[in-house]
């Protein structure tokens, strides 16, 4: 970001969720809501009008689901980074989610200052890999006829030893600070490793990393 502050579109049918959201934003200087839609439709209307940072986007609402809503998002021009709302009981929607393009997914039970903190990772271009949630939900994805047929692990071409090491790491949900533990370098170093990565792969965000180190065989799948 370049000092503005993030702007965060809202799309939830449920007016109090949007309204909770709204308030609580209203004390955060970094953030700024600039609008709310209650449906998938109005959501990627908006993004073409007001041209938000970060879409909070629920997965259920009435005609155009969350799901459809961030395909189009992300086919478009826009750079805008689509940050999930979910409960625990809608893995099915968050597969779909993660095929659509978002960047991470937050629950909606959880606490606010973790849902602002979450807006903040996604917004600076990076991806939330919550242990209790998206490890799980990438494990299963990937272990899906859908996500990659006959499951035949992706060969690992392209990258050195080194960033192989740490795309595993990624894929096991480690930040960077703990890659830079493990492999006894620096967290500018990991870091570095991690945008090589991205570059290399072609992968828009962590998120995507975590699921071609799944893809391409790296991490064992939890059984």
């Amino acid at each position: 970001m370049t000092g503005r502050p993030i702007r965060v579109l809202l799309a939830d049918d449920q007016p109090l969720v949007r309204s909770g959201l709204r308030v609580i934003m209203a004390d955060q200087p970094d953030l700024e809501v600039v609008g709310e839609a209650a449906t998938g439709a109005e959501a990627v209307r908006l993004v073409g009008d007001v041209s938000p940072d970060v879409v909070v986007m629920d997965i259920r609402m009435p005609g155009m689901d969350g799901i459809e809503a961030t395909r189009l998002i992300m086919a478009g021009p826009a750079t805008t980074r689509v940050l999930v709302l979910t409960t625990f009981d809608e893995d099915d929607h968050v597969y779909g989610a993660l095929r659509a393009g978002a960047s991470g997914f937050v629950v909606k039970d959880m606490a606010l200052d973790d849902i602002l903190a979450a807006i903040r990772v996604v917004a600076a271009g990076d991806a939330l890999i919550a242990p209790g949630v998206t490890r799980r939900l990438i494990a299963d994805f990937v272990r899906r006829p859908a996500a990659a047929p006959e499951r035949t692990p992706r060969p690992v071409v392209g990258i050195t030893e080194r960033e192989r090491e740490v795309l595993t790491l990624v894929g096991r949900g480690r930040s960077n600070t703990e890659i830079a533990e493990d492999l006894f370098i620096t967290v500018a170093t990991a870091k570095s490793h991690v945008s090589r990565l991205l570059t290399k792969l072609g992968a828009r965000d962590r998120v995507q990393l975590v699921i071609t180190a799944y893809e391409m065989g790296l991490v064992t799948l939890p059984r």
